[in-house]
């Protein structure tokens, strides 16, 4: 009983868009800038430690710390939120550079996965 043409092969390797990959990066580059943000937040919150840790009337460093530390802990659910579908989307596009623009119509083989 035949079935439509190419009904039951496996999916089609899709194009990826000029949008897609400028989201990529963009995704990316917002994900290294809160990484290297939450580094400075806590080097700077060793500094603040060390000072308030030095002199009595300088405690209020500590609390600058502290809240340096509460920073840092809101921003992790924000670096996954953008370095996860970062990294997803710029394999994508790697994937489709590596494999030439013809790759829309050949479809992955097994071994390219």
């Amino acid at each position: 009983m035949p079935g439509p043409p190419g009904g039951y092969g496996p999916p089609r390797f899709q194009e990826v868009s000029a949008g897609y990959r400028r989201w990529a990066g963009v995704l990316l580059w917002l994900a290294i800038a809160v990484a290297v943000l939450m580094v400075v937040a806590f080097v700077a919150s060793i500094v603040f430690l060390v000072k308030a840790d030095a002199d009595v009337d300088n405690a209020v460093y500590g609390y600058l710390a502290i809240f340096l530390w509460f920073g840092i802990a809101a921003a992790i659910p924000v670096l996954l939120a953008l370095g996860i579908p970062a990294i997803v989307m710029t394999r994508r596009v790697r994937q489709q550079e590596r494999l030439g623009h013809d790759a829309v119509y050949r479809g992955l083989k097994v071994g390219e996965q």
